[in-house]
């Protein structure tokens, strides 16, 4: 029972209208390079989650490029505030509503509360690889986003919560692997509303 429920939030599986749990528990992403590399450039370091990347300067963009960085910058975020919610197996205690609604947000509570019925939480940093705008629209009356990623979870572990115990995982579950959210801005600011892990690796 313990192993199903690890398995269910670590291995990817492409969205069938329920998030993929897989998100559950990433780690360290490797991203740098085109598309998704795994070199660390020193120079360049890759951003992750607990660290986003400073957006430039709105003034010196044009509004639709201004949009995309605030809507990056809100997925950063948004994975920011997933990962301290499966640190401590719940959504209390986090600014996840700020970044997060409808589907996106409805998954978390799910994931969180599965976790927290099965006695686990997860330890290690996520990192968001390599995230970019393919495709906006911001001349409707909700400006929407998406945006692809690459997301590496070798580093996050699955853990008993009472004795940090690690839980039992299948070998073969995927580590790394292309994510996209689908990000409206709302009167509130922008939201992740959809964050759908694909069957690709990155």
């Amino acid at each position: 029972m313990e192993e199903q429920s690890a398995q269910a939030v670590l291995r990817p599986r492409v969205w069938a209208g329920n998030r993929l749990a897989l998100l559950a528990l990433a780690a360290t992403v490797l991203a740098a390079t085109a598309g998704c590399g795994s070199g660390n450039d020193a120079k360049s370091p890759t951003p992750s989650a607990s660290t986003p990347t400073a957006a430039p300067s709105k003034a010196a963009q044009d509004p639709a490029e201004a949009a995309k960085s605030e809507a990056i910058g809100t997925y950063q975020s948004y994975w920011q505030e997933m990962q301290r919610a499966y640190a401590k197996a719940s959504v209390d205690g986090t600014d996840i509503k700020k970044y997060a609604a409808a589907a996106a947000l409805r998954q978390a509570e799910v994931d969180t509360q599965r976790m927290h019925k099965d006695g686990q939480v997860v330890t290690g940093q996520v990192v968001v690889g390599s995230p970019t705008v393919t495709q906006a629209d911001f001349s409707k009356k909700v400006p929407n986003a998406t945006v692809s990623s690459c997301l590496d979870i070798s580093q996050w572990k699955v853990v008993e919560g009472a004795t940090g115990k690690p839980v039992s995982l299948p070998d073969d579950r995927r580590l790394k692997y292309v994510i996209v959210g689908t990000i409206e801005k709302w009167p509130d600011g922008w939201k992740v509303i959809k964050d759908e892990p694909q069957d690709k690796p990155c």
